[in-house]
């Protein structure tokens, strides 16, 4: 069999280790793998390259993706679909495993109602897939953030000052809530819980009223206070899967809590920072255990499944299960982020 890999989207931490564990798996089955470039990209106009044991030595540890990625939307180009069909038949690519999010694998579910033969596996930092309790990159990501505040809660202090750290987290706040926590921040905002300025800068205040006369506030990208009219992004231009670049909430917030307490006030954007680095033990190792399941399903000929970890238990699910809505952090987490902050 001839198996065919993409990568799509954001890059995550883990994505090479998935990469790797795939490609281990099918060779040992005596299968080919064949690596899609540049995500629904590379499928689009025929760019792969072969995976074998040379390919791949040495990216276990190595953050990014060896086959790269990109916010591409099949579905939005002139005959996109029927590209995608004729360049799988002509590279004689049998089963499909594309890594992603969202928006990835919804391109996914509709090539599987097609009968594209499909297999996912799901990649994101803000962890908001449904059906899985873990998505490959998140536990990186948050020691990204965890560490990030551990050097500035000296600095902090030094200077008498409040932080606000903007992290990752367009439509859920599990970066930010476990993050916050991991790093002792002392204002938690999220997505999934409205909030004002004003109860911002009213807890501020109430933290030095009680001598604590400096702050560290993690705020996700895609929180949006109940007194501003539209979430904050970077202009108006938008991706082929119709988002906005998010991020600026952290600047806005920022400004509010100077103006507003008269505390001196800076901002740290994490950005890519949170993406970019090595891939910590979990994502290794949930990467090496997602790729190797997911062979096994197509081997199977489970086709239309997505691979989810449950707890601790690696299962199939549907694509549509996978895609139902977004996972909100757990609201148990948002109460234990309210208690120390």
């Amino acid at each position: 069999m001839r198996i065919g890999v993409l990568t799509g989207g954001g890059d995550a931490p883990g994505l090479n280790a998935a990469i790797r564990a795939i490609t281990r798996k099918a060779l040992e089955e005596k299968d080919e793998v064949l690596g899609i470039k540049n995500g629904w990209l590379g499928l689009l106009e025929g760019d792969t390259m072969n995976l074998n044991l040379e390919t791949i030595r040495g990216i276990l540890p190595r953050g990014g993706t060896i086959l790269g990625t990109s916010r591409t939307n099949p579905f939005k180009r002139e005959k996109g679909p029927q590209k995608i069909q004729e360049n799988l038949k002509r590279l004689k690519i049998e089963a499909l495993i594309p890594i992603g999010g969202e928006d990835t694998l919804g391109v996914a579910l509709k090539l599987s109602q097609m009968g594209v033969p499909v297999v996912g596996i799901p990649k994101t930092i803000d962890n908001d897939i449904p059906g899985t309790t873990y998505s490959l990159g998140f536990d990186t990501a948050v020691n990204e953030v965890m560490e990030a505040l551990d050097k500035l809660h000296p600095t902090a202090e030094s200077h008498h000052r409040v932080m606000v750290v903007e992290v990752m987290g367009r439509n859920a706040g599990w970066v930010a809530a476990y993050g916050g926590l991991a790093g002792g921040a002392d204002v938690i905002l999220l997505p999934e819980a409205p909030f004002t300025l004003g109860d911002v800068c009213e807890q501020l205040r109430n933290r030095h009223q009680q001598g604590k006369d400096f702050s560290i506030v993690v705020i996700a990208e895609g929180a949006k206070p109940k007194d501003l009219k539209s979430a904050v992004v970077q202009g108006t231009k938008v991706d082929e899967f119709g988002h906005p670049r998010p991020g600026g909430i952290g600047h806005v917030l920022a400004q509010e809590v100077e103006a507003r307490t008269g505390y001196e006030t800076r901002v740290t954007i994490l950005g890519h920072l949170q993406r970019g680095g090595s891939p910590l033990a979990v994502d290794r190792i949930s990467a090496t255990r997602m790729g190797v399941k997911a062979v096994e399903l197509v081997r199977q000929g489970k086709f239309g499944t997505m691979v989810a970890l449950q707890g601790d238990r690696l299962v199939e699910i549907p694509l549509e299960e996978g895609l139902a809505g977004t996972r909100p952090v757990d609201k148990e987490i948002y109460r234990l982020a309210q208690i120390f902050t």
